[in-house]
């Protein structure tokens, strides 16, 4: 199942946000938050992390290469929602994303991403511009 949509909540004092239902439901009892390289937080149900973690252990191994996969696996943490459907995110995490207070958790296929509300703003003029020229470039038809 791809993972659609957009919604915000609020984060409160403990780091916590709620995560919709309808994810909550692919994702399972516990998951997978990370670091993304964009300034936003990448969420993996335990089924795609298993396949992303084979994917970056197949890469061509040099130095480069083990500094990459230890900084994706030291920045990942398993998280379970709680009795709310809220999720605690760890301060670093939280930091790193600059979420203040709202949150946007945004559907991106196989992953779903939480940004703060204010970037994600910040970044939707830019992020249609490149949409819009690679759906012309592909020629692609909805």
């Amino acid at each position: 199942m791809a993972f659609l949509g957009e919604y915000k909540h609020n984060m409160d004092p403990k780091n916590r946000v709620f995560i919709p239902a309808k994810y909550r439901d692919v994702l399972g009892e516990s998951f997978v938050v990370c670091k993304a390289p964009e300034k936003c937080l990448f969420i993996y149900s335990n089924e795609a992390w298993d396949e992303l973690s084979q994917e970056i252990y197949s890469m061509p191994p040099s130095p480069q290469t083990r500094q990459i996969q230890r900084e994706i696996f030291r920045n990942a943490v398993t998280v379970e929602p709680d009795k709310q459907g809220r999720i605690t995110i760890n301060a670093k995490l939280v930091e790193y994303a600059g979420i203040k207070k709202e949150a946007v958790i945004v559907g991106s296929g196989k992953r779903i991403e939480i940004w703060d509300a204010d970037e994600w703003e910040n970044n939707l003029l830019e992020m249609e511009e490149i949409t819009n020229t690679a759906t012309t470039q592909l020629e692609i038809h909805y």
